[in-house]
């Protein structure tokens, strides 16, 4: 299983880049469009999000709606509007 990170290259945040509104705890089986599209992948579900015993997030892992595959993500990544839009579009 890769890291969506290492498949893009990993890129900084400006700081007055738009953000979206994430809740850890609404993670769960939502969907998520990637604004770069690479190896046709474009639509994701979070299907796993792991917290420790403070309620924070340790792992999520998303799943490509078209191939399957499986990828860890840091999902504060998931704010930058400039690479995930909320829903699927």
């Amino acid at each position: 299983m890769e890291t969506l990170s290492n498949v893009n290259g990993v890129g900084h945040c400006q700081y007055n880049a738009p953000k979206n509104q994430v809740s850890p705890k609404a993670l769960l089986n939502s969907k998520w469009t990637k604004v770069h599209v690479t190896n046709k992948e474009k639509h994701f579900l979070v299907t796993s999000v792991t917290f420790d015993e403070w309620q924070n997030v340790v792992e999520c892992k998303m799943e490509a709606v078209i191939s399957n595959n499986e990828y860890l993500l840091d999902w504060r990544e998931l704010k930058q509007a400039d690479k995930w839009r909320l829903g699927w579009n």
